[in-house]
């Protein structure tokens, strides 16, 4: 099997935005418009293409990324839908450590929203080139300056508009194209699919003439021979300003912005034209580096071409009913056929390809290769995770994981029979494979299985998805909040453990130094003991028992925030064990945290409330009542937008209250923060 499309004419891009600014009917739009779907889904209907979850037919929301793959112009597009909603963040977390570049979408009446805040900086994390598609530009409300200055303020970006919007609301007729200096007016009777190029109606042209100004002015800034046009007046022509745009988005200098209304299909055709025109292929991306395996120092770049070895990411885990476990995985260089073993680094297992699938949402084609750039799923892995690396068994190298968000809230759970107990297990440990945000284990004290997520919304997911998809009737208790602890001062502890154990005298001396951090610093250990003097397997084993005892602190939760330094530990060549140094260094760990003021901590959440004025003194007041902080308040339109922190132990039902305070009108969203001292005091 010979590669059907040159990589040079790849797009592997994701549309990312806040909940509801419209991804999935944009992402049907551009199925429809390039064929691949003869009718158009509908969020609200719950018959969309790419939600094809039924918790996302019923809450006309995403919940899980799908991707699809279609053809445009000779091009092959790679496109990930991913969800809006807070709590499915590690959704799009996992799609653009992949992508090569992405279109944010804004709403047009609400522009930069908390989640666009979010996903628009985990792009900045991972150097993905954006365009951006001013959504809804015919709803009450719509501004597009207003958004291009959201985007400044809030983002620190640099838009440049290659389009505005003709009028707005009810009088939004078209766009004005910058780069060819014509408006566009797109027919109704047949769905958009046909427009037309005409002069810019006169009402129009001084505003064009001030847009295009700004945007030849930046890109005169990244190119020399622009320039000296701009300066003596000369005509630019059309290709020379596409090729500036497209070399000012891959180096993120700047974000070229559209507008439209994906629902009235005004804009959709011109926002896929962008995306062959601006974003990159794989071969203009500047990738993350791959590890040696045996020196992580050491970084191996692999090129994206069929003739260099097998690398690849695996960035996603779905169970199918069906088929079993899928694993997406994205191909960095080289081919896949199957057949071929290939190594899991990560893992240090091998895997055996038997299918090869091409992902269109819910639906799947069998191939039997796949060539770099390329974004599959293999059925049948047993060893890989969210995160592996899979290469070629004689060329091996390791790339960086993905971190993801905490869990935050937890939830004791149980089957609603005995007989169910096992299947519970066996369904959670599924899901967690899936989402690396979830996680569950078994509290020893209460005998209770405590399944941990990032939102109230999340927790309810996982719950209906056992009962439907895996058929575990579960009983779930009321949420907790994930608790933390830290210390407050610097205590010094040595200790000797010393033992007789099976008829071996085993011995263990260390001495260590406790100290706080600063927030959000995490857990550091820092070894100061002469390692030439200790062998390294004692030196590992105190590290070991350092470690393991920071997992649980004095009030039972996990430590953070906390540097352990290990200052020095008696050696003895006969007696001097493993097992006696990892004791040594736990118990010494754990004494040192009970003498330094341990101090509880609390999640913090950032609170977005958007509501009338009629309502802002109740709400507040109500914030206050939650131990909450009010930061600022601003003004949108007719509406007031209040942000504040508020923990996250006084959120639990919250949407329900402020529905009830706000007669139904007020919207709410919020994100994880912080660990801040809790109100709740330590025993010690």
């Amino acid at each position: 099997m010979t590669r059907q499309v040159d990589i040079s004419k790849y797009r592997n891009i994701g549309i990312m935005a806040h909940i509801d600014a419209g991804k999935t009917t944009t992402t049907e739009k551009i199925l429809f418009f390039s064929g691949y779907l003869h009718k158009m889904g509908a969020v609200d209907d719950g018959t969309a293409f790419m939600d094809f979850m039924e918790q996302e037919k019923e809450r006309g929301i995403t919940i899980m990324s799908a991707a699809t793959t279609l053809m445009w112009k000779e091009h092959q597009i790679n496109l990930i839908d991913t969800p809006g909603h807070v709590d499915f963040t590690a959704e799009v977390q996992r799609s653009l450590r992949i992508l090569d570049g992405a279109i944010a979408l804004f709403c047009g009446v609400g522009g930069v929203e908390p989640q666009s805040e979010t996903v628009w900086h985990q792009a900045d994390q991972y150097h993905v080139p954006r365009i951006a598609f001013v959504n809804k530009m015919d709803r009450i409300g719509a501004d597009f300056d207003r958004v291009l200055n959201m985007m400044r303020t809030r983002l620190n970006a640099k838009p440049v508009a290659v389009q505005f919007p003709m009028g707005a609301e009810d009088r939004f007729e078209g766009v004005v194209d910058l780069v060819k200096m014509k408006s566009l007016r797109f027919d109704i009777e047949t769905l958009g699919l046909e427009y037309t190029e005409s002069d810019i109606p006169q009402q129009y042209l001084k505003m064009a003439e001030e847009y295009r100004t700004y945007l030849l002015e930046s890109l005169a800034d990244i190119d020399d021979n622009i320039l000296e046009k701009f300066l003596a007046g000369n005509d630019i022509s059309e290709s020379e300003i596409k090729a500036t745009l497209r070399k000012g988005t891959i180096e993120q200098k700047f974000v070229p912005v559209l507008c439209g209304s994906s629902l009235k299909n005004t804009g959709v055709q011109p926002l896929i034209n962008a995306v062959i025109d601006y974003l990159p292929s794989p071969l203009e991306v500047v990738y993350l580096p791959g590890f040696d395996i045996k020196d992580s120092e050491k970084q191996i770049t692999r090129l994206p071409k069929d003739e260099e070895p097998f690398s690849s990411l695996a960035f996603k885990l779905i169970t199918d009913p069906f088929i079993g476990k899928l694993t997406f995985i994205r191909i960095y260089s080289g081919t896949l056929k199957v057949g071929q073993t290939v190594q899991n680094t990560s893992a240090d297992k091998k895997e055996k390809i038997l299918k090869i699938m091409k992902i269109y949402a819910s639906k799947r084609e069998e191939v039997q290769e796949a060539f770099a750039g390329d974004i599959i799923a293999i059925p049948g892995l047993k060893f890989t995770r969210t995160g592996d690396t899979l290469c070629d068994i004689n060329n091996l190298l390791l790339y960086e994981k993905i971190n993801f968000t905490e869990p935050v809230i937890n939830q004791a759970i149980e089957a609603k029979t005995i007989a169910d107990q096992d299947k519970l297990i066996d369904a959670l440990q599924k899901i967690s494979d899936e989402d690396p945000s979830f996680r569950f284990s078994n509290d020893n004290e209460s005998g209770q299985i405590i399944i941990s997520g990032v939102g109230e919304l999340h927790l309810e997911i996982i719950v209906d998805r056992l009962n439907r998809e895996f058929r575990v009737p579960s009983k779930v208790g009321k949420p907790q909040v994930s608790y933390r602890e830290t210390v407050s001062s610097v205590v010094i502890e040595e200790n000797t453990f010393e033992r007789q154990l099976a008829n071996k005298n085993q011995y263990g001396n260390v001495k260590i130094e406790l100290l706080p951090t600063e927030r959000n610093e995490g857990m550091i250990v820092e070894n100061l003991i002469d390692k030439t003097k200790i062998p390294e397997i004692f030196v590992k084993a105190l590290e070991q028992g350092v470690r393991e005892a920071l997992n649980i602190g004095p009030n039972g939760y996990p430590m953070i925030d906390v540097k352990v330094r290990i200052l020095e530990t008696n050696y003895l060549a006969d007696t001097t064990t493993e097992i006696a140094c990892k004791i040594a260094a736990s118990t010494a760990v754990k004494d040192a945290c009970r003498k330094a003021n341990p101090i509880l901590l609390e999640p913090v959440c950032k609170v977005e409330i958007t509501l009338p004025d009629e309502y802002v003194g109740d709400v507040i007041a109500d914030i206050n009542s939650r131990r909450g902080r009010v930061e600022d308040i601003e003004s949108v339109l007719s509406m007031k937008v209040i942000k504040a922190q508020v923990p996250l132990s006084e959120l639990f039902g919250y949407v329900t209250q402020l529905r009830s305070k706000s007669q139904g009108r007020a919207a709410f969203t919020m994100t994880f923060s912080h660990y801040e001292p809790a109100v709740i005091k330590s025993f010690y």
